[in-house]
């Protein structure tokens, strides 16, 4: 991995980022980078020593992490030292499965996990003070989605609307992603208590929008617009915007296609260029992380073809980024998930400091 720089952790530690850009053309490679700018803010690491960190939620002003293969919840204080608030009994890892996405909703801890040959959606009452959370009883959501080592998806949101979105993948069965009696290879829209709403696409159904591979990332614009991020096989990773009850084509079509009855996504990038995963959106930008593509990559609402792009092989693969309450970026690595080259220290939390 070209440019990451490492001194070890004492204490914060400030470092300067790479930051270029490109723009993509439908059916091309993307265009070449232009030369590294210097990123708006400063990056300091938060915490270090994560294993296989998967996505971050907040209860109130308190940081939670979920490690994919220990299950463990890890609450951060506020100096980032990370301490067990609770393990999720019943989480099998294995390749990509284990303990993914997680949400935090009215005191409740909302969990998407591998169980073997099925993945969950689980909800936790969360007890204590922070400090000293922990986690209560548990009530399955939703049970029996078909789990694989590859393409599980994970990532779950409360959306402004208040219902809870989930991304899932095709576990390696093409064709369910256009079967919309099936759960894989969808978007999923249900209550805070897991029912369908009355509202969605599809009458008594989940299924908010299909043909999907492996997506795992969800964000909002301000004015209420769904955009996520997906997995292509070998040719084109996209963003796309979700319009309920969508085909966005996956076996049939990847990337811009072109093709009547699919939704083409509105920018693609090459595989080794990205593998997005968890996003967020700030300040009328997207932020995105990348695994493979190991960058944060920022795309403007008002120009979404267009990308920037950040951290360029600093830190590695990037599995998630998240807006704290105090209006920083919060950066999650995962180099300890099999598939990265760790440094000492991984896996961490950046906080980027934006000025805009």
């Amino acid at each position: 991995m070209t440019g990451r720089r490492f001194t070890g952790f004492i204490g914060p530690v400030l470092v300067a980022g790479v930051l270029a850009a490109c723009t993509p053309g439908p059916g091309t490679d993307p265009a070449g980078p232009t030369p590294a700018e210097t990123p708006a803010g400063a990056v300091t690491t938060i915490t270090t020593d994560l294993a296989a960190p998967w996505s971050v939620a907040f209860h109130g002003q308190t940081p939670l992490v979920s490690e994919r293969d220990s299950g463990r919840i890890l609450e951060l204080d506020t100096a980032g030292t990370p301490r067990e608030a609770g393990v999720i009994a019943g989480v099998a890892a294995s390749g990509e499965g284990g303990l993914l996405g997680i949400a935090v909703r009215d005191g409740s801890l909302y969990a998407y996990y591998t169980a073997g040959s099925e993945n969950r959606i689980e909800r936790f009452r969360l007890t204590g003070e922070p400090g000293s959370l922990g986690l209560g009883a548990r009530e399955t959501l939703l049970a029996g989605i078909p789990a694989a080592r590859f393409h599980n998806g994970g990532r779950i949101a409360f959306g402004p609307d208040g219902m809870l979105y989930a991304t899932v993948g095709d576990a390696g069965d093409r064709g369910s992603a256009q079967d919309r009696n099936a759960p894989t290879g969808k978007i999923l829209r249900m209550t805070p208590d897991g029912r369908a709403p009355g509202d969605n696409p599809f009458p008594g159904s989940r299924v908010y929008s299909y043909g999907h591979r492996n997506p795992q990332g969800l964000a909002w614009s301000p004015d209420g617009i769904l955009y996520a991020s997906e997995f292509g096989q070998d040719t084109w990773d996209e963003l796309n915007v979700i319009e309920p009850g969508g085909n966005y084509g996956w076996p049939e079509v990847e990337g811009i296609a072109g093709r009547a009855g699919f939704i083409d996504p509105v920018q693609q990038w090459r595989p080794d260029d990205a593998s997005p995963s968890g996003m967020t959106v700030r300040n009328g930008t997207i932020y995105l992380a990348n695994l493979r593509g190991e960058r944060l990559r920022k795309i403007p609402l008002d120009n979404s073809a267009t990308s920037t792009e950040q951290l360029v092989g600093e830190y590695g693969r990037l599995r998630d980024v998240t807006v704290t309450p105090d209006g920083s970026l919060w950066v999650l690595t995962n180099n300890t998930d099999g598939r990265g080259n760790p440094a000492p220290g991984d896996d961490r939390i950046l906080r980027l400091d934006i000025d805009n």
